[in-house]
């Protein structure tokens, strides 16, 4: 595997790279990106990775120096996967002026579900994926389900400002007592990591309330949301949406997400179920 730092470097490699698959991470790999990394092989010649911690989509409160930074086990995983490039650049080449004055603003959905407790976020998402992208010039690119709102707010992106990439939905990676697989898992307690598939659980409970032809969002919403909280956790929401764009769901819609996202300890955890009826 080859690791390249510089944006020149980068490009130069990729004129003679053919048709290549890009999956874009900040580190701290573990089995789900790695499933990201799978399906990336199986679309493109090449997989690109890049591990980049991103200023941008850090709010208040989130401690962007505090998020780990594993660049030696990460760089074993991907070498072990078959990973051609890592793409590793510093902040200082990625943003060379440090501020950034020209932003990609999402649409009002960025400041609803995770985006109304994390505001920027989804901006400082969608700016360094446009970057990415206009670096890396792939013609693919992995997203996990598990960041269900990043994923559509990337897509939309694709799709309005015609860029010329196709974006991959890869399903949320999970431990056998359900648990989606992510970064901050780490930061749990043994007790945490006991009680954290409760989330899952509720959700799952959902989906099958809503096949079952339930169209009382709200008292579901609020009947999970409940009993969360009275095992500890602190409910940032949970919400059924329309899958297709992430608005509000009516009765008898055919395609729903059920999104939730949640603090156990000092964890926010976050997961989602695809529903079709």
């Amino acid at each position: 595997m080859q690791i390249i730092r510089s944006i020149a470097q980068l490009r130069a490699w990729r004129k003679t790279a053919g048709r290549l698959a890009f999956v874009p991470t900040m580190g701290n790999l573990h089995a789900g990106h790695l499933a990201l990394v799978e399906a990336a092989r199986q679309h493109a010649d090449k997989v690109v990775v890049s591990i980049f911690v991103n200023r941008l989509q850090f709010g208040q409160g989130e401690d962007f120096d505090a998020y780990p930074r594993t660049f030696e086990a990460d760089c074993a995983k991907l070498e072990a996967a078959g990973v051609d490039v890592l793409f590793f650049p510093d902040e200082r080449e990625l943003y060379p002026r440090i501020k950034q004055d020209f932003n990609v603003e999402p649409p009002h959905i960025q400041n609803e579900l995770c985006g109304a407790f994390r505001p920027g976020h989804f901006r400082g998402v969608a700016t360094v994926v446009s970057k990415l992208f206009n670096i890396v010039q792939a013609d693919v690119a992995c997203f996990g389900k598990k960041d269900f709102q990043q994923l559509h707010v990337i897509r939309a992106m694709v799709d309005d400002l015609n860029m010329p990439i196709e974006i991959v939905p890869v399903d949320t990676g999970r431990a056998e007592d359900g648990l989606a697989l992510s970064s901050r898992n780490g930061y749990l307690s043994a007790e945490e990591r006991a009680e954290a598939p409760r989330l899952y659980r509720h959700l799952s409970a959902i989906r099958d309330a809503l096949l079952a032809g339930d169209n009382r969002y709200a008292v579901l919403e609020k009947a999970a949301a409940d009993d969360l909280a009275a095992h500890g956790w602190r409910v940032d929401y949970i919400e059924v949406r329309q899958a297709d764009t992430l608005e509000v769901a009516h009765a008898g819609e055919p395609r729903l997400v059920v999104l939730a996202a949640a603090r156990l300890g000092r964890t926010r955890l976050i997961d989602n179920i695809e529903v079709t009826r």
